[in-house]
């Protein structure tokens, strides 16, 4: 359908050598935009651009760094032309009593999830109002809505990435740019893994809560980001959106 073509688009996903970012990069790819994937690992990196196809490349980026963001967008329009998507997924995580966490445990957290994110949305501005417009998409997490002990700076990171999207919405839609959020919630990927080992019976009761009765896929995501990459979704701004297979609204 060609409200859901991006054939001709292309789009920057950070963190997008695996996990969530690669199963939204999948998506893209699969409605036709070209995708320029980032991170901080180049092995990976390389690995999975060359999985995905001559539509796709990797570039190294430390996203907590303005100028490191810039150099993203740069190769992004170098390798392919324009700049219409930027989907912001990078991030970190780390699991333990609020009161145990170092200043510089909270900065690296805040830095990745949330500062990350701005500085990219203000490396892409210039392309996408040069591109006629264009989509953010930033990612962000049930705990953007919900509150849990063991991972407040990671629960403060994730409700201003929302907050983040809805200020940005309002302050570009005059420029066609929508702003929007996806939040997953419990998906099998590489950071969950780690959640699973340091919280006891997580695997089990994440379940139990789920109203789909499992953990999300990588894949879970990749339709609603491209809604929100598409012409589907020009209507559509400062909106977050759960994809959690029912677990926010279990009471």
């Amino acid at each position: 359908m060609q409200m859901f073509d991006l054939t001709g688009k292309v789009a920057i996903v950070t963190g997008g050598n695996g996990g969530i970012g690669l199963g939204i990069a999948e998506g893209f790819l699969q409605a036709g935009a070209s995708v320029m994937l980032s991170g901080r690992n180049r092995e990976k990196g390389e690995r999975a651009a060359r999985g995905l196809g001559e539509r796709a490349a990797f570039a190294v980026a430390d996203v907590t760094r303005k100028a490191e963001c810039e150099a993203l967008v740069a190769a992004a329009v170098a390798r392919f032309g324009r700049l219409d998507v930027l989907v912001n997924n990078a991030g970190t995580s780390l699991r333990k009593p609020p009161q145990q966490f170092t200043e510089a445990e909270w900065h690296t957290i805040l830095d990745t999830n949330l500062t990350a994110a701005f500085l990219m949305c203000q490396a892409a501005y210039p392309e996408l109002i040069r591109a006629g417009g264009g989509k953010i998409i930033n990612i962000g997490s049930l705990n953007s809505l919900l509150a849990a002990p063991h991972n407040v700076p990671y629960a403060a990171s994730k409700g201003g990435i929302m907050q983040l999207g809805r200020g940005l919405a309002t302050a570009w839609a005059a420029d066609n740019i929508q702003v929007n959020s996806i939040l997953p919630g419990w998906i099998e990927t590489e950071m969950t893994v780690t959640a699973k080992q340091a919280v006891p019976g997580l695997a089990e009761s994440v379940v139990a809560r789920t109203p789909a009765g499992r953990w999300g896929q990588p894949r879970d995501l990749a339709g609603l980001a491209v809604f929100l990459a598409a012409p589907a979704s020009d209507w559509i701004t400062g909106t977050a959106i759960p994809a959690d297979g029912g677990y926010s609204i279990r009471a």
